[in-house]
């Protein structure tokens, strides 16, 4: 099994900056997931990562060994791309076996591989098919096979998912993590979609504007956010956010920790209401301070409680976050 490390990365494209000095570890045999909104520099990362893009500076190891100028063939690693990049006038079998001929394997170990990964994935049958006669999540796992096959301590995948509806995501989701788990591989995941990081992930590394905001389990990442941005980001709905008691602090907590009280708390008046089935999303404004402020409190069941209704909100204090005002840090 192979770890990675980077250091103090930096990547620049003329004036802007995209991956500003970032630096961190996966351990072998860990899903890692580098998560973001669009535009944060984690897809450029795993492009450095793999070889495909060269960094401005800084230094990239895997399985100890400095890599930072080596070609992708030199990295002993498989990647998987957003748009599956299969070619359209090969059948599945040669898609699959694609990379194994251009790298010039042994073609004794082809069937031997080929079973073993078609097996796994449940491809049976569906070797002789052109991509275009497969569906979505068809295409996804045989580009995911095509990966597999390669036998490399290092995998790679850039927002795999994206493409797919959410009931074959959800399935996807489980799949990917069961077989991470099954082939020890380390693997790198891109994605925008936290509820893909907090199900799948042992490291989430959190990025906004080329910087890393946290590093660290999802249980981390939503106990204890390093800055407001993580709190906002991690979590559906995301964190209430509002002025604390004390100057220079604000104050954030989670919707699902805000319940309806007799006395004490907050008092609001309801401005929306959105039913999910299980729970329904309440949004208040509350009146006082220097200006207005917005909660959202996530109730059991359907309420539907009628728009300009007072509602009073409160919370247990161990699931306050409280941060620095001005540096939007924890404190």
């Amino acid at each position: 099994m192979t770890d990675i490390v980077l250091h103090d990365l930096t990547k620049t494209w003329g004036a802007t900056t995209v991956v500003n000095g970032i630096s961190f570890r996966v351990e072998a045999g860990t899903f890692a997931v580098l998560l973001g909104p669009s535009g944060c520099g984690k897809s450029t990362t795993l492009r450095m990562l793999a070889g495909l893009d060269s960094p401005s500076s800084g230094t990239i190891s895997i399985g100890g060994r400095d890599v930072t100028n080596a070609s992708p063939a030199q990295r002993n690693l498989s990647m998987v791309f957003q748009s599956y990049a299969l070619f359209p006038h090969l059948n599945v079998r040669n898609n699959i076996l694609f990379g194994l001929k251009v790298r010039k394997e042994p073609a004794d170990q082809y069937e031997r591989r080929l079973a073993r990964v078609v097996d796994m994935l449940s491809l049976g049958g569906l070797l002789e098919r052109k991509p275009g006669q497969l569906s979505g999540g068809q295409q996804q796992r045989v580009a995911l096979a095509r990966a597999i096959i390669a036998e490399t301590p290092v995998c790679l995948m850039d927002e795999p998912l994206s493409n797919l509806d959410a009931k074959l995501r959800q399935e996807m989701r489980r799949e990917l993590r069961e077989l991470q788990r099954k082939l020890g591989v380390t693997m790198v995941y891109v994605t925008h979609d936290q509820t893909e990081a907090m199900s799948m992930a042992d490291q989430v590394i959190l990025m906004n504007a080329g910087r890393i905001e946290q590093d660290g389990t999802p249980e981390a990442l939503y106990n204890r956010p390093a800055t407001t941005f993580a709190a906002t980001f991690i979590g559906t709905p995301p964190t209430n956010i509002f002025p604390g008691e004390s100057g220079g602090r604000s104050v954030g907590i989670r919707p699902e920790h805000v319940r309806v009280v007799e006395s004490g708390g907050v008092v609001g008046a309801v401005v929306g209401t959105e039913y999910l089935g299980a729970d329904t999303l309440v949004a208040c404004e509350v009146r006082g301070g220097a200006a207005p402020w917005r909660i959202v409190a996530k109730l059991p069941g359907r309420q539907e409680p009628a728009i300009g209704t007072s509602m009073r909100l409160g919370w247990d204090p161990q699931f306050e976050h409280r941060f620095d005002s001005a540096s939007d840090v924890r404190v």
